[in-house]
């Protein structure tokens, strides 16, 4: 976005209750500072409240922690090497290492981590590549009959945002949530991007697209209202630092450690949590945490959540709802 575009979004913005000054002069002081520092900040978020500062509130029935789970199902082009790739040939044919491990997700793993969340009563929210609709359609049933949410999350994994104008990713939104709606007879009212990664468009896009929510952003430990253009739009604490994908694949750790930092990031909440609500999210790979290896690791870490009694187990668009009851 260039600057004097997102001035202008700024200064059409409704001033701030309270909080901090108008959009329109807290613009101009952004600009000074970018103008002093040569740095400037993404603009999408208000000043900084420290957390334990803001509005008290709590979760539904009293509960101070939201744990929402986010199993990734997604889809690749088997000629890619894009997504993680480690075949000597990597993207200049059929990548059959990675495909096929991938793959193994969501034709086994996932559903190993799917019986088990039945038997706990947690339903997840799946972060669902669209063209799955297309090349898994009895995954999608058989997620529908769970009652899973569906968190829009590009079209496949191994095409991101990154490089796309305004009306090419436009484009690739409204496929990716139409194409999902379609399937699943539901309406999509969360993203997540490909690789999490963005362009200076995209914010104003999901909510010019109807989406409530995005995992993209995890710089809080509670929702966050974001500055768009026009409609709303809120970030989800979706703890990139225990996504799975990075402790089996680039810390290359053992299920072991793996479990002890999901164990470890819900004490820390789970206790903070008693000054004020917080959120964790636990992003799950079913070509990872769905492996037998290390299935039980996952199992036992939630497990230990479970045994908890100020928890709320919810989806992203509950937590989202139930944030924004809270803060009106």
């Amino acid at each position: 976005m260039k600057a004097t575009n997102r001035r202008a979004f700024l200064g059409n913005s409704l001033a701030l209750t309270g909080l901090i000054p108008t959009l329109a002069s807290w613009s101009t002081t952004l600009d000074a500072q970018t103008a002093s520092t040569g740095v400037r900040t993404s603009g999408r978020h208000d000043d900084l409240l420290i957390v334990d500062q803001r509005k008290r509130f709590s979760w539904p029935g009293g509960k101070t922690l939201a744990v929402w789970i986010s199993p990734a199902v997604e889809a690749w082009s088997f000629d890619s090497g894009i997504d993680a790739a480690i075949a000597p040939n990597a993207g200049t044919g059929p990548d059959v290492i990675n495909f096929a491990t991938r793959e193994y997700g969501v034709r086994v793993g996932l559903w190993r981590i799917a019986d088990f969340l039945d038997e706990t009563g947690i339903k997840a929210t799946v972060a669902l590549n669209s063209a799955v609709c297309q090349f898994y359609p009895n995954a999608v049933e058989q997620m529908k009959k769970r009652g899973w949410e569906f968190m829009a999350h590009g079209i496949v994994n191994s095409a991101s945002l990154g490089k796309l104008t305004v009306d090419e990713e436009r484009e690739m939104i409204r496929t990716s949530v139409q194409t999902i709606e379609q399937a699943t007879g539901t309406k999509v009212r969360g993203w997540l991007s490909p690789g999490q990664i963005e362009t200076p468009n995209t914010p104003d896009l999901l909510a010019e697209a109807g989406i409530l929510y995005t995992g993209d952003w995890n710089n809080d430990d509670q929702p966050l209202r974001m500055k768009v253009k026009k409609g709303e739009l809120y970030t989800l604490p979706y703890c990139l630092v225990v996504n799975d994908i990075a402790f089996f694949s680039t810390l290359r750790s053992t299920g072991a450690q793996y479990q002890q930092a999901l164990v470890d990031q819900f004490d820390t909440l789970y206790s903070d949590s008693q000054k004020s609500p917080r959120v964790l999210g636990i992003p799950l790979h079913p070509f990872f945490a769905g492996q037998p290896h290390a299935f039980g690791y996952l199992k036992r870490a939630i497990q230990h959540m479970k045994q908890q009694d100020r928890v709320w187990f919810a989806t992203g668009a509950e937590i989202v709802d139930a944030y924004r009851k809270a803060q009106a």
